[in-house]
C-alpha cells in the first residue's frame, strides 16, 4: 500500500490542478505540489489513510461510501485523476470547513469503537492495539490539519499512488 497524503492549497496550486488537461497534465502539476516547500499545509498519513477512511464511512475503501462530510476526509469529494495509478480527490474550500466541523466531534473512544467493530474484509494492516494507535494519531493530527486548513479557508487535496 502506498503512503497518502493531503496538501491544503493555495489559490494559484488550485487553480492550475482545475486547468489541468488530462491524467498526464495532472501529474505534472501534482508533482510539482508535491516538490514545493508546502510545509504546514501538507500532511503525510502514511498508511493510516486506509483504515482513517473505513473508520469515518462504513468499513469499505471507495469513493462514494459514508455519510459527508466524514467522507471527504480521506477518499471522498471530486476525483480529479481518471487513471487507475493515482487518486488524487479534491475537497473545496467550503467542504473543508463542513469536514473541519465534523472532525471536531471524531474522538479517541469513538474512533477505537468504529477500528474494531467495522468488519474490514480486505484490509491489509494488524487491527490490533498498535495499528489502532498508529491510525488514532494519524487522525488527531489529519483533524489539525483540516481545522488550519479551514480557517485558511484552502482546498484539500488527497493524494495517493496505487
Amino acid at each position: 500500500m502506498s503512503l497518502g497524503m493531503h496538501f491544503a492549497l493555495d489559490a494559484g496550486d488550485l487553480a492550475r490542478l482545475l486547468a489541468a488537461n488530462g491524467d498526464d497534465d495532472l501529474a505534472e502539476v501534482f508533482e510539482e505540489i508535491e516538490e514545493s516547500p508546502y510545509g504546514e499545509w501538507s500532511m503525510g498519513t502514511d498508511k493510516a489513510w486506509d483504515a482513517i477512511h473505513r473508520c469515518l464511512t462504513d468499513g469499505e475503501l471507495l469513493f462514494e461510501n459514508g455519510e459527508y462530510p466524514l467522507s471527504h476526509v480521506v477518499l471522498g469529494g471530486r476525483q480529479l485523476h481518471e487513471g487507475d495509478d493515482y487518486i488524487v480527490a479534491l475537497v473545496t474550500a467550503e467542504q473543508v470547513v463542513d469536514v473541519a466541523q465534523a472532525l471536531e466531534r471524531v474522538d479517541e473512544g469513538w474512533t477505537r469503537e468504529r477500528f474494531f467493530g467495522l468488519d474490514f474484509d480486505d484490509y491489509d494492516g494488524a487491527r490490533d492495539e498498535d495499528d489502532f494507535g498508529y491510525t488514532w494519531t494519524n487522525l488527531d493530527d489529519l483533524r489539525g490539519f483540516y481545522q488550519r486548513a479551514a480557517q485558511a479557508r484552502r482546498a484539500v487535496i488527497f493524494t495517493v499512488g496505487l
